[in-house]
């Protein structure tokens, strides 16, 4: 050993164990692939044990009591799961170093997995009492969010979220755990207030800084939460992705792979549908169609629409074999529903229109009140309409449709009345919080 060099006492190398551990967990995939990742939990656990055991043949030597139930606890906490041994271990390292941050914020995630928030929220508040760290502050980010309260107050919780999660990506840039976290309360922010849309590309560039980090990269979480993004975008190519790579990450995420399957099933629904017309009888659609446009058009098309923000633009009858895919300005399309599609997700609303060409494509509707929907029969006008063209291919299956989005049933004139904001319900979508 070189002059000077300082020799690692016991501690040292028992911290050393328990960062190689995290380390293999945290690599797992990047070691071993994406192919081996059904492996991680149980080979995670075979590590954890080996750890323990080295452990104890070290405790002896380790003067610092506080610091052996810190690394004890470390390693007992090491699964997704709750751990009564992690926790009663971190328990005892607070109480004979309460300045051990490392060790409060162990003890916050314990008490995470047994879904004692309060508890949780207090211990990272504490630690950041001690320490501003980027551990605490993200990890408060996310307790903050899971709060109840009433909806003004939940607001504040989640707008509070997104800055403490701001505080730890701004104390380490580079890593993508936080970042992770900043995208989830970006996204909870979004459906929670009002769905600005500079704040949902805030999301999407906070994932994408995420996924730089190869930690992160292997973490479901941000593959599953981004899904959700690319699905309410209408991007169900990379949303199908994203669940099935969550899936493939944590083979025993029930949520991920019925999200996947439900999305490719629905989706498939939505192409035969169309395809079918609303599997509606021809005649039946004959006589529905009968003098549409003369009889029904005129209540729709005065000289002008104004729009709930006061906008007014003048309209032109379009047929829907002639939308182009953008936002068909100056236009308005005008069809009989023929059909509804039901779906597990509340939002949006999916329903098929016909107009007088016999031309059918799918409407979806975001934040429609529930039982606001259309029906079958119902003569339905979208002004200025957003048309967009889907192709798919999701193992093994291809599908190919055109649709119409609608952010607000607002726009709608539906049987010749503009819906009013009774029909109007900002949606609400779940952030995953399985591993942050």
């Amino acid at each position: 050993m070189a002059a000077g060099e300082r020799v690692g006492s016991p501690s040292d190398s028992a911290a050393a164990l328990v960062d190689d551990l995290y380390n293999f967990r945290d690599h797992f995939v990047e070691y071993f692939g994406l192919e081996k990742a059904g492996d991680k939990e149980a080979e995670v656990q075979k590590k954890m044990e080996e750890c323990l055991e080295k452990l104890e043949l070290m405790q002896g030597d380790i003067r610092n009591k506080a610091q052996l139930q810190l690394l004890k606890g470390r390693i007992l906490n090491i699964t997704s799961k709750y751990s009564q041994e992690a926790e009663e271990a971190l328990s005892k390292a607070v109480k004979l170093d309460p300045r051990l941050v490392e060790a409060w914020n162990h003890l916050g995630e314990c008490y995470w997995k047994k879904e004692d928030i309060s508890a949780a929220k207090n211990c990272f508040t504490g630690a950041l009492n001690h320490l501003k760290n980027k551990v605490s502050l993200r990890n408060l980010s996310m307790v903050l969010r899971q709060l109840s309260g009433p909806p003004v107050e939940k607001v504040k919780l989640i707008e509070e979220s997104v800055e403490r999660a701001k505080e730890a990506v701004q104390l380490d840039i580079t890593d993508g755990t936080s970042w992770l976290i900043l995208g989830n309360a970006y996204l909870c922010q979004f459906f929670s207030a009002g769905q600005n849309p500079k704040i949902f590309k805030q999301c999407m560039q906070a994932y994408k800084q995420a996924e730089k980090d190869p930690i992160t990269r292997g973490n479901q979480d941000l593959h599953f939460n981004r899904a959700v993004t690319y699905k309410y975008q209408e991007d169900y190519q990379k949303a199908l992705e994203g669940f099935s790579t969550a899936s493939q990450l944590d083979p025993s995420w029930v949520e991920a792979k019925t999200k996947e399957a439900d999305l490719l099933t629905h989706l498939c629904e939505i192409q035969s549908m169309v395809e079918l017309k609303g599997k509606m009888k021809p005649k039946k659609i004959e006589s529905m169609l009968k003098g549409l446009v003369e009889r029904e058009l005129a209540l729709y098309l005065s000289c002008h629409y104004t729009y709930t923000n006061g906008k007014s633009v003048n309209l032109s009858y379009c047929k829907l074999s002639e939308l182009q895919p953008k936002v068909n300005e100056t236009k308005i399309v005008l069809g009989k529903v023929v059909c509804s599609i039901n779906s597990n997700e509340p939002a949006p609303f999916v329903f098929c229109i016909i107009d007088e060409d016999q031309t059918c494509i799918c409407v979806m509707v975001y934040n429609l009140a529930q039982g606001a929907g259309m029906k079958i029969g119902d003569s339905v006008a979208i002004p200025e309409p957003l048309m967009k063209k889907h192709s798919i291919l999701h193992k093994g299956k291809e599908i190919n449709f055109t649709s119409i989005h609608v952010d607000t049933p607002r726009s709608l004139v539906v049987n010749g009345k503009k819906l009013g904001i009774n029909k109007e319900a900002l949606v609400v979508l779940s952030v995953s919080t399985v591993s942050e």
